[in-house]
């Protein structure tokens, strides 16, 4: 996990943070998340099908504030390796989910993961017109 020093853990903290307020308050204004919100609805449906047993409804705030984040970086921002997305992800959820919320970050973003792999190969293979 990257220390609290570190400022690049620091922003994804504030990040999830202003996620989960978003969860509760729609209008006020959100800096940091400013590029995330429009991806939203592309975010909740990459969720929603790697863990379809779980309406984004039911998943508890803070995951799903921190699934936002990590699918943003890893599909979006792609600035980090997905390793270092993915961990962060499930240390954020050891800080501040429940005692599940870690083994199902883990889940969701894994197959997440395994799709974006699986585009990626297909795209690269697939013959130029």
């Amino acid at each position: 996990m990257k220390t609290s020093q570190d400022p690049r853990h620091q922003k994804r903290i504030d990040r999830m943070q202003q996620l989960f307020a978003y969860s509760f308050q729609q209008n006020a204004s959100y800096d940091l998340i400013s590029s995330i919100l429009p991806a939203l609805t592309d975010l909740d449906t990459a969720i929603q099908n790697a863990a379809p047993e779980w309406p984004t409804d039911k998943i508890a705030k803070i995951d799903l504030a921190i699934l936002r984040l990590s699918v943003y970086e890893l599909t979006v921002e792609k600035t980090e390796p997905p390793k270092v997305i993915i961990d962060e992800a499930v240390e954020l959820a050891k800080a501040y989910g429940n005692e599940h919320s870690p083994k199902f970050i883990n889940g969701v973003l894994g197959t997440i993961l395994k799709d974006v792999i699986a585009r990626s190969e297909t795209t690269k293979q697939s013959p130029r017109e």
